[in-house]
């Protein structure tokens, strides 16, 4: 019964700690350029590199994920009734193979729309 209080607080410190971290070597590097006469100009991103909007990188990824995963569902349901591969087997297998087919189909397609 205490371990459902021990775990609430560690994923809230560990997610804290995560930013707490980049924040402060972000402050520091820029502190360390600045000290070192950087030009200010190197903090901001120019709009032009990126040309393809995030919305569209997303919605390419989710889709691919989600066909994926819907393709891993029906080669299990094959594997499993016509070469009577165990159910526990066939279905998590499958299915996290086409999902990962398909988030590296979306990264290569994301690679091309960049260019």
């Amino acid at each position: 019964m205490g371990s459902e209080v021990i775990i609430l607080p560690a994923i809230f410190g560990v997610i804290f700690g995560i930013f707490y971290l980049f924040i402060s070597s972000r402050n520091r590097e820029r502190m360390a350029l600045i000290e070192k006469g950087a030009d200010a100009s190197i903090f901001y991103s120019s709009k032009e590199k990126r040309v393809t909007p995030i919305w569209k990188v997303l919605i390419l990824n989710l889709s691919l994920l989600l066909m994926g995963v819907g393709i891993g569902i029906f080669i299990a349901g094959i594997l499993h009734y016509t070469l009577g591969v165990e159910e526990e087997i066939a279905y998590p297998g499958t299915i996290f193979l086409m999902a990962g087919v398909g988030l590296f189909t979306g990264f290569t397609m994301t690679k091309n729309l960049e260019k």
